[in-house]
C-alpha cells in the first residue's frame, strides 16, 4: 500500500509548480483530480514538442492523474465540485493573489466547508508584501533573490540556468513538503491548514554560504567569484582537446593532491593560494591538451572528484542510473506510445511497482465520474 492511498487532491494549478507536487502525490498513492478549463485545458497543453494529442511536457508533469473539465465562473460547474470539496483532503492552487477569492474557492470559504483540508496556494512572491501581485517566472525569481547575479556568465555572453530552478526546488518541492507535515498535523488536530508557498521566499536557503560570507565576513561574492561559482581551480569547468568538458571539483586538500598528481600539475603551482590564476590557467592548458576519452580513464576509479560532463542522452543511458531504475518506470498516451516516466525523488517502496506504465488524462476524461 503506498502512503498516500485514500487522499484525495483537487488540482487547480498549471505549468510546472502545482503540476510537479501533485504528481509526486499521485505516484505516492493520492487520487489527483485535475480541475481544467473546457475546450482548452491547462496552459501546458498545447505547448511543444506534442507526443500524442498533447505536449510531452504534460504527459510527463500529469502521469495517474484524473481530469475534470470545469468553467469556474459557471454556477453549474461550480456545484460540480461541491461533493468533492467536502470530501477532498488537499487542495493545490496556483492563481495569482485573490483570484480564488472571487470565485468563492478561497481557503477561508472551503475550510468552513471541510475542516480538515489542507489548502496549498504556490505563487511567485506569495500572499502577502509588495510584490504579491506581480507577475512573474523563473528568471525573475532568481534574479529578486541575489541567486542569478552569483553565477550568470560574461555580460558581453550572460548565461540562463538550464533549469527551472524557482518553480521547481523553490515552488513544486517546497509544496510537497509542507504538505506532507500538514498531513501529520492532522493527524493530531484534526484539523486542516492554509500553506503560502512562495517561489522566491524559498530559493534563500539555496544562498546560505553567500549569506554566511555576506553577514559575517562582510565578503559578498560576486559574478562567478565564490568557491562553488568557479572563483577557484578546485572547483571549475575545463573543457578538453576535442572540445568536451571537464568537471572539476577536488576541493579538499586530498582530492586536490590526487587530481594534481593525475595530470602533472608543476609543483610551485600546487599552491593555489599563491597565484590562483597562474594555477587555472594552466590547469586548463593540461586539460586542454588531450581528448575527453584521455581524462576519463586517468580519473577512473582515482578520488579527485573529477568526471566529464554527461549531455542528457548520455547519462540517461548511464549503467550506474539504469541500475538504479531511474527510467523503469513508464509513460502511456492514447496511441499506445510508451517513454519513460518522469523520475522523482520518491524512494521505490512509496510507488508503484517499478515497471508500470500510467497516462496522463485526456481533457474530461473522468468529466463522467463527477458530473451527474
Amino acid at each position: 500500500m503506498r502512503p498516500l492511498e485514500g487522499i484525495t487532491v483537487l488540482d487547480f494549478s498549471t505549468l510546472v509548480p502545482g503540476p510537479l507536487a501533485t504528481l509526486m502525490l499521485a505516484e505516492a498513492g493520492a487520487e489527483v483530480i485535475k480541475i481544467e478549463r473546457p475546450g482548452t485545458g491547462e496552459d501546458m497543453r498545447p505547448y511543444q514538442p506534442s507526443w500524442g494529442k498533447d505536449s510531452v511536457n504534460f504527459a510527463l508533469l500529469n502521469r495517474g492523474k484524473k481530469s475534470l473539465a470545469l468553467d469556474l465562473k459557471n454556477k453549474a460547474d461550480l456545484a460540480v465540485l461541491d461533493p468533492l470539496i467536502a470530501r477532498a483532503d488537499i487542495v493545490v492552487e496556483q492563481f495569482r493573489p485573490g483570484v480564488m477569492a472571487r470565485l468563492g474557492l478561497d481557503y477561508e470559504t472551503l475550510s468552513k466547508r471541510n475542516p480538515r483540508l489542507i489548502y496549498c496556494s504556490v505563487t511567485g512572491y506569495g500572499q502577502t508584501g509588495p510584490k504579491r501581485s506581480a507577475a512573474g517566472h523563473d528568471l525573475n525569481y532568481i534574479g529578486d533573490t541575489g541567486l542569478l547575479a552569483l553565477s550568470m556568465g560574461e555580460l558581453s555572453h550572460p548565461v540562463v540556468p538550464p533549469v527551472l530552478i524557482a518553480d521547481i526546488a523553490g515552488g513544486a518541492y517546497p509544496a510537497m513538503m509542507n504538505i506532507m507535515m500538514a498531513l501529520l498535523q492532522r493527524q493530531r488536530t484534526g484539523r486542516g491548514c492554509y500553506l503560502d508557498v512562495a517561489m522566491a521566499d524559498n530559493l534563500f536557503p539555496f544562498l546560505y554560504w553567500a549569506m554566511g560570507d555576506g553577514l559575517a565576513a562582510g565578503q559578498w561574492p560576486g559574478n562567478g567569484t565564490a568557491m562553488t561559482c568557479g572563483g577557484t581551480p578546485r572547483y571549475r569547468l575545463y573543457a578538453t582537446a576535442d572540445d568536451q568538458v571537464v568537471a572539476a571539483a577536488p576541493i579538499e586538500q586530498k582530492f586536490w593532491n590526487e587530481f594534481c598528481e593525475l595530470i602533472g600539475l608543476e609543483q610551485d603551482l600546487r599552491d593555489d593560494t599563491r597565484d590562483m590564476g597562474a594555477t587555472t590557467q594552466r590547469i586548463a592548458a593540461i586539460i586542454r591538451s588531450q581528448p575527453a576519452e584521455h581524462w576519463r580513464s586517468r580519473f577512473a576509479g582515482r578520488d579527485c572528484c573529477c568526471s566529464i560532463v554527461a549531455t542528457l542522452e548520455q547519462a540517461m543511458q548511464d549503467p550506474h542510473f539504469r541500475a538504479r531504475g531511474l527510467f523503469d518506470r513508464l509513460l502511456v498516451n492514447e496511441a499506445g506510445q510508451i517513454m519513460p516516466a518522469l523520475p522523482l525523488p520518491i524512494v521505490s517502496e512509496f510507488r508503484g511497482p517499478a515497471d508500470s506504465a500510467a497516462s496522463a488524462p485526456p481533457l474530461g476524461a473522468h468529466d463522467s465520474e463527477f458530473k451527474t
